[in-house]
Parts: structure tokens; sequence; C-alpha cells
């Protein structure tokens, strides 16, 4: 894989939008071998479909249960409209201070990926 994926940044504003309908959000960062050449830097070719690495932090989690916050994360996230699937990791601040630099997934969006709340 080469270049990264041009990004649909109406449709993130929008994804932001659904996602902030239901938590008010601390935090989001986009990841992922669909945003970068991550895959292909690091001779990781038995991944064939590019994917987003969504990180969103809201302590609005924290009433939430972990894989109800991924699945709804999830279902409001447009692969047709991104051109890609997504992988998303909710936390509470706390979960994310825990989890920031221990998750290599989580790591790599909050360090080389984008902050959506900056960038959108």
């Amino acid at each position: 894989m080469q270049g990264t994926l041009a990004l649909n940044r109406a449709e993130l504003r929008r994804y932001l939008s659904r996602v902030s309908d239901r938590w008010q959000l601390d935090g989001a960062f986009l990841g992922g071998s669909a945003l970068t050449s991550v895959a292909a830097d690091h001779g990781l070719a038995a991944e064939t479909e590019p994917r987003f690495t969504l990180v969103l932090v809201t302590d609005s989690f924290d009433a939430v249960p972990w894989l109800e916050r991924v699945r709804v994360a999830a279902s409001l996230w447009d692969a047709g409209e991104m051109g890609a699937a997504v992988e998303p990791y909710c936390y509470t601040r706390t979960e994310f201070e825990r989890q920031r630099d221990s998750v290599s997934a989580v790591r790599d969006a909050v360090w080389h990926g984008l902050d959506l709340l900056v960038f959108i």
C-alpha cells in the first residue's frame, strides 16, 4: 500500500456530530493503515484491507459497557463514505490515560494520526 487515502472531511464532521449527539467528546484521534502507509512501511503485508483506527475519549462512557461503546461508535461510521472500515477504541479520560501508551493502535493514532477535534 502506498500513500494515503483522501479523507472525506465532510463525512468526518458528520460522524463526529453523530457521536456528539450521544456523548460529549473530550478527545477524538484518527489513525490506522487507511490514513497512512504504516502497514507498508512496517512490512505488514498480511493486512489486505486498510482500516482506520479511531480513539474516542469522553467521561460520558463511564456508565456505558465497553462493548456497547464500541458497537455504537462502529455503527455510526460510514465505511462507504470514508473508504475504509473503522476499529474504534472508546475510553473515559481515566481509561485513556492508562491505555494511551500501552495499546499500540491507540498510541499510533494519538501520536501519528489526526486530532479530529482540531483537524475538523
